[in-house]
């Protein structure tokens, strides 16, 4: 034994009790978990090359989508809805859920718990299994919930899921969903063959299974080791359902389905707390990976009283585990622009296989998070990668820093400008963002831009949506929205799905643009924290574009609602040359609005009321009615309160009347909504 290897045991004994000591009783971890195992397996490694080197301190000794083509679609006769995940991975999480079930169900605080049943959430496939009268008929994958592929051939080899069910009468259709997975040993035990053939191993048991199930060739699904449980049922003719979901799963059992066994139902969320831990602490025992366990409103009566929001259902959700985590460097800090402007930094790390993947890059999300966990370039760093989210840089190990310390890392300082672009960065008031200035001009903003300008209520071009946009963009025919107006039928003709009529209706769509106002003109300009009713506010207040581009951020706050955060912004974005130029060759493009004098402070006739719209209005549009609201200075809200205080109603009016009624609030026809609008329109300009 060399003295390094005993200097070494001992060092690795000091680390690994530290690391003990900050997780299990301060509760504020240093390292990752894998990067703890690491230590672990070195020293246990080094006791059993070296049996004179264990020591009663050491801690060994410590008791402890969319269907695939190749696969013909099936259409789900009762759709694979996926189910809310909790985003809160301690206990609160299951607290926030039993809340939430409790109000849906009008409970009361004295009313008994509610029964649930907890399951866990397999990392696998789901896929749907069609029983008729009791055979497999059908194997179906999740897909986008409505439409899955039809993997019937591959599923079939899984042996563990019954061609027939067992009963003797069997219901003439049973539809039971659950996940395909691939076990730990039998993942470890087929890649230790694969290395040994030389053939490829598998990434991970989740992208085993998804792989396995989508093969196109069944042979190669048969040779890989999968199994399945079940957690539901999806259609079901003629089978007698029982009272709660539980008994659901018991049912499935006795028919021959596999079902796993850590399953429970408890009372109230203090049992779903318990079965939650329960689980976390034996997550790494359990043959399968899990990233999760589900919760479920054991009855299916109650069920069916909370129903669905957003097509998840309210009587289930996921309550994930953490995320897997890894160690690595920062070896630099760059930033990207995105289609907003927003400069977020990226730390580019050391390559690091965490959460099933690669990775090379991670979030750092803005200054602000920069600053919180004081990351610098060089530094070793926790990394977290959870699912198919984004990877962000969680922690910094400061013990491994670099010596001397690398400089604080400072946006505004590394990148003045935008990167992309060349115009100025700024960071306003109260926002965590920095944005480049550029809007009109900046080629990572480009087409988010474009979108913006042409919308309905701004210049709106009908026509011009996504598809369209990101076609003029990646062709080069159009780099700001200036281009548009140099645009014709010959550049337009040899975009996809373009036909001459098509072009010739989207150039008279551009032509028509043309004659607009000075709000909607404001508006499409894309200026941060400037909606329409700021963009109405400006125009009726400086009357002119020029008098708007001139003014200082002083000036700008005298116009009602514009305060030091939408000043600045305007300042800013009228400072960028190169938005000024785009505006500039918009007018000579032939944009024109109606101006007027400046109109400073003055109150409109509707000065300070608060109308709601709701139902059909004879003479004018919903849009139109609102246009001239605010064009006399009132406000139009989407819901009815006690601060309304007008209803506009039509035809079919619908509960924003029956509310309005109930208070009190004053309800007006069209009539009487132009009765007021009339003092106003003598002089109403168009803004």
């Amino acid at each position: 034994m060399s003295e390094s290897s005993a200097e070494r045991a001992r060092l690795l004994r000091e680390q690994l009790n530290h690391h003990n000591y900050r997780y299990y009783v301060l509760d504020n971890p240093e390292i990752p978990d894998a990067e703890y195992d690491r230590l672990y397996r070195e020293l246990e490694a080094l006791e059993a090359a070296h049996p004179e080197l264990v020591a009663a301190d050491s801690p060994t000794r410590r008791v402890g989508g969319r269907p695939l083509e190749g696969f013909a679609p099936v259409a789900h006769r009762v759709p694979m809805l996926s189910i809310r995940t909790e985003t809160d991975i301690e206990a609160a999480g299951a607290f926030n859920f039993d809340a939430r079930v409790r109000r849906e169900l009008r409970l009361k605080d004295d009313d008994p718990p509610v029964e649930y049943a907890c399951e866990l959430k397999f990392d696998g496939l789901a896929v749907n299994l069609r029983y008729e009268l009791g055979v497999l008929v059908q194997a179906a994958t999740r897909g986008d919930g409505e439409t899955g592929e039809d993997v019937t051939q591959n599923v079939r080899t899984i042996r563990c899921i019954p061609l027939r069910l067992n009963a003797d009468s069997p219901p003439p259709v049973l539809e039971v969903r659950g996940e395909v997975y691939m076990s730990r040993p039998n993942f470890e035990r087929y890649n230790a063959q694969q290395r040994d053939s030389g053939g490829t191993p598998l990434v991970n048991p989740r992208n085993g299974a998804a792989g396995s199930i989508r093969q196109l060739d069944p042979a190669i699904a048969a040779r890989r080791p999968l199994s399945f449980y079940a957690y539901g049922i999806g259609e079901a003719a003629g089978w007698k359902m029982p009272a709660t979901h539980s008994q659901v799963l018991d049912m499935l059992r006795e028919l021959g389905m596999p079902v796993s066994g850590e399953r429970a139902v408890v009372q109230g969320p203090q049992g779903l707390v318990q079965f939650h831990d329960d689980i976390g602490r034996r997550r790494d025992s359990l043959p399968f990976d899990i990233d999760g366990v589900v919760y479920k409103v054991n009855s299916l009566e109650l069920q069916s009283k909370l129903g669905f929001v957003s097509r998840e259902p309210r009587w289930a959700v996921a309550h994930k585990f953490p995320p897997e985590e890894e160690l690595t460097v920062v070896e630099a800090i760059e930033v990207q622009v995105g289609r907003t402007g927003a400069l977020t930094p990226v730390a580019r790390l050391k390559p690091v296989f965490v959460g099933g993947v690669t990775v090379s890059n991670a979030t750092l999300h803005n200054q602000d998070e920069i600053d919180r966990l004081d990351v610098r370039e060089g530094d070793s760093v926790i990394v977290r990668r959870a699912g198919d989210v984004i990877p962000e840089v969680v922690g910094v190990v400061k013990d491994r820093r670099p010596q001397p310390e690398p400089a604080r890392f400072q946006i505004l300082q590394r990148f003045p400008v935008c990167p992309v672009c060349g115009s100025h960065v700024m960071r306003q008031l109260g926002e965590a963002a920095i944005r480049c200035t550029g809007g009109l001009y900046c080629p990572a903003q480009r087409k988010q831009a474009l979108l913006h300008f042409a919308s309905r209520r701004a210049i709106d071009i009908e026509g011009l949506g996504e598809k369209l946009v990101d076609q003029l963009v990646d062709q080069g025919l159009v780099r700001t929205p200036a281009d548009l107006y140099k645009l014709g039928v010959a550049k337009l003709a040899n975009l996809e799905r373009m036909a001459q009529k098509s072009a010739a209706n989207l150039l008279a769509a551009i032509e028509k643009s043309r004659h607009t106002t000075l709000a909607r003109f404001i508006f499409a300009l894309g200026i941060r924290n400037v909606g329409e009713t700021t963009a109405k506010d400006l125009a009726r207040h400086f009357g002119g574009l020029d008098g708007l581009m001139q003014a200082d951020e002083e000036a700008l706050m005298q116009v009602p609602d514009v305060g030091p955060v939408v000043a600045q912004g305007i300042v800013q974005f009228f400072a960028e040359p190169h938005n000024r130029e785009v505006v500039e060759q918009l007018r000579a493009g032939g944009l024109s609005w109606p101006e007027h004098a400046p109109q400073g402070k003055q109150p409109g006739a509707l000065a300070g009321k608060t109308f709601v719209l709701t139902g059909t209005l004879p003479g004018m549009t919903r849009d139109e009615a609102k246009d001239r609201i605010e064009a006399a200075g009132g406000k139009v809200a989407g819901s009815v309160s006690k601060k309304t205080d007008y209803v506009v109603a039509g035809a079919e009016a619908g509960s924003k009347l029956h509310k309005a009624q109930q208070l009190g609030v004053a309800i007006l026809d069209e009539e009487a909504l132009l009765g007021l609008l009339r003092p106003e329109a003598q002089g109403k300009l168009d803004f």
